[in-house]
This record gives C-alpha cells, sequence and structure tokens, in this order.
C-alpha cells in the first residue's frame, strides 16, 4: 500500500510521500515516489504517486518529454505550459499513453492498471494549484 498527500495551506503547499514499494515479509523495497519538476524563478511542480509501480515510472520518465498535441506551436509541455491547469493535462496524457502501451498486457495477465497521482505547484503568475489525477488521466483540482 503507497501513501501519498498533498495539503495546500495559506502559507503553501506541503507534499508528504512514503517510500515502501513491498509489504511482504521477506522484501521490502524502497522507491523515491515524489519527483520535483523545477525551473528556479519559473515554475515548481511536484508529483506523489501512489498505485503500481511500473506504471508511475513510465508516466514520470514520459512526463518529462511529454508534448501534448493542442493544435499549437510549439506543443504543449510542462515546461512551456501558462498555468498549473495545462501542465496538467500533459500529465493525464502521459498517464493516457501508458495506458495505451502497457494496459493491454497487464490486463492480460489479471493486473489492474492502477495508478493515481497528486500534481501541484506554481507557475510564475498564478496562484499555487493542487491536482488529484486517476488513473483514467481524468483530474480535480
Amino acid at each position: 500500500m503507497t501513501y501519498c498527500v498533498a495539503i495546500k495551506t495559506r502559507a503553501g503547499l506541503v507534499f508528504l510521500s512514503d517510500s515502501r514499494t513491498n509489504a511482504g515479509l521477506d522484501m521490502i523495497s524502497t522507491y523515491r515516489k515524489m519527483i520535483i519538476y523545477e525551473k528556479p524563478g519559473e515554475r515548481f511542480m511536484c508529483m506523489l504517486s501512489a498505485g503500481n509501480l511500473s506504471i508511475s515510472q513510465s508516466v514520470r520518465e514520459i512526463l518529462q518529454v511529454e508534448r501534448l498535441d493542442n493544435g499549437d506551436e510549439p506543443p504543449l509541455t510542462i515546461w512551456n505550459a501558462k498555468s498549473m491547469f495545462d501542465a496538467t493535462r500533459v500529465l493525464g496524457s502521459a498517464v493516457r499513453r501508458v495506458y495505451e502501451q502497457d494496459g493491454p498486457s497487464l490486463k492480460a495477465s489479471g493486473i489492474d492498471f492502477n495508478a493515481s497521482m497528486i500534481f501541484g505547484g506554481q507557475i510564475r503568475g498564478e496562484a499555487m494549484r493542487l491536482f488529484l489525477v486517476y488513473s483514467a488521466g481524468n483530474f480535480i483540482e
């Protein structure tokens, strides 16, 4: 079981996550489930992940380079998004991309596509925002 939580307060955002990946008796592994995406002075974003670690790791890697084809040039990424809403749309797109790639083989193996992310931060000129991204790639603020 993975645990992560984020809280938005008047003073800022607080992110907490565990690092345990297996609750078995003879094998307990750890892996960092919090990643920071930052351009100092311009944007700070934090992603916490819960659920299937292979899905979360794939999303994490794709998110760093994912481009959302929204008809604009250049395509939207977390690095050029003008709002946290748009950056979260890019994250949702990365989740859907992993689902398209790995979902069928996971299902064939009897494994649910189960991952969720807490994603929040601030892009210069915007208030701090916090989102919960579901396995389907949709999200709520």
